[in-house]
């Protein structure tokens, strides 16, 4: 691994993307890359008991998708890395009990999918790892019910809410060469710009995405135009708009930008301003922009996962909301089977 300024990682040896997974909730499937998903449930229970339950149901799903399709059983993981949006990351924790690998547990809220694949991706380049298990969940009825209100409470948001998505995603990190390469990562730094609106959370990260990417660019000596596409996490379509006036800002034009918030659902569906949650830009990557990637419609891309670092408890103690952007290059590979 060489590393390139202060916070970006550029792999020296062949690092690649074995296998992914993706599960989803009903409102996913309705939207625009809903046939991009593995597997999808068309109720929030996903036939489990509760919402937690249905939450480490998805996990599950990925997880088992993923492995799949790298042909590999849990039993060739040497490490999981894995995260989620509950309380002491209990989805990860309690899924972790089950597949018998040694296990980091991560929270970086919805910016811990590229978290998880950087440093999954780290372990391979410097032969810590042959294969990497990484995976993220995010469900709209647990999160709900323990940053804001539960559903049932019908309270009322103001349309620069964001809507959490129901879903997971798992991906194999190995040296195998397939299509997908991984080849840099840049690790992001706890920002704050004193945001205390939690129905907000575009306002609170796009600050910490546009360090995030600025500071990408630099240590690799790159422009924007060097990605066939740069993609966030879930700065939705107020975050995403902040994103680019804050780019312009630095003398610098994302021409090619998207947000996974945004590209998950239709603009008519009761989403407010978009998605967000841990599974967005996991659902997002694995399941649409990995296929694109696949069938070289994309060769060189960008994802900077996003997260707002929210407590309910620091909220009602007034304190404002920290944020945090991690972004992971990936570029296509010629591969011949």
């Amino acid at each position: 691994m060489e590393r390139r300024g202060k916070q970006t990682w550029h792999f020296d040896q062949p690092v690649y993307v074995q296998g992914a997974g993706t599960a989803v909730g009903p409102e996913e499937l309705k939207g625009p890359l809903g046939t991009y998903f593995d597997v999808s449930y068309d109720n929030l229970y996903a036939g489990a008991e509760n919402w937690e339950l249905a939450e480490r149901q998805l996990m599950q799903d990925a997880v088992e998708v993923a492995l799949k399709q790298a042909e590999k059983k849990s039993s060739e993981m040497d490490y999981f890395f894995a995260g989620d949006l509950l309380n002491q990351i209990v989805t990860s924790n309690y899924y972790a009990r089950e597949v018998d690998i040694p296990y980091f547990g991560l929270f970086a809220a919805c910016a811990t999918v590229m978290e998880g694949i950087a440093l999954a991706a780290l372990f391979v380049d410097t032969g810590v790892a042959d294969l990497t298990l990484t995976a993220v969940s995010s469900h709209n009825a647990t999160a709900e019910r323990q940053f804001r209100y539960p559903t049932e409470f019908a309270g009322q948001r103001p349309d620069s809410a964001t809507f959490t998505v129901t879903g997971a995603g798992a991906v194999v990190i190995g040296k195998k060469p397939t299509f997908i390469k991984v080849t840099d990562a840049t690790i992001g730094k706890v920002m704050d710009y004193g945001i205390k609106q939690p129905f907000d959370m575009g306002s609170a990260m796009a600050p910490a995405a546009a360090d995030t990417i600025i500071t990408h660019l630099k240590e690799t000596r790159r422009e924007p135009s060097y990605y066939d596409v740069i993609v966030t996490g879930d700065l939705s379509r107020v975050g995403s708009g902040i994103l680019r006036k804050l780019i312009q800002d630095k003398g610098l034009t994302l021409d090619r930008y998207d947000d996974c918030g945004v590209m998950i659902y239709h603009q008519e569906q009761p989403v407010f301003s978009g998605g967000s949650g841990a599974a967005c830009p996991a659902v997002v990557t694995f399941g649409h922009l990995f296929k694109e990637m696949r069938e070289g419609r994309i060769k060189r891309m960008l994802v900077v996962a996003t997260g707002a670092l929210l407590s309910p408890l620091m909220i009602q103690q007034k304190e404002s909301i920290p944020s945090i952007a991690h972004a992971v290059a990936f570029e296509r590979e010629e591969y011949h089977v």
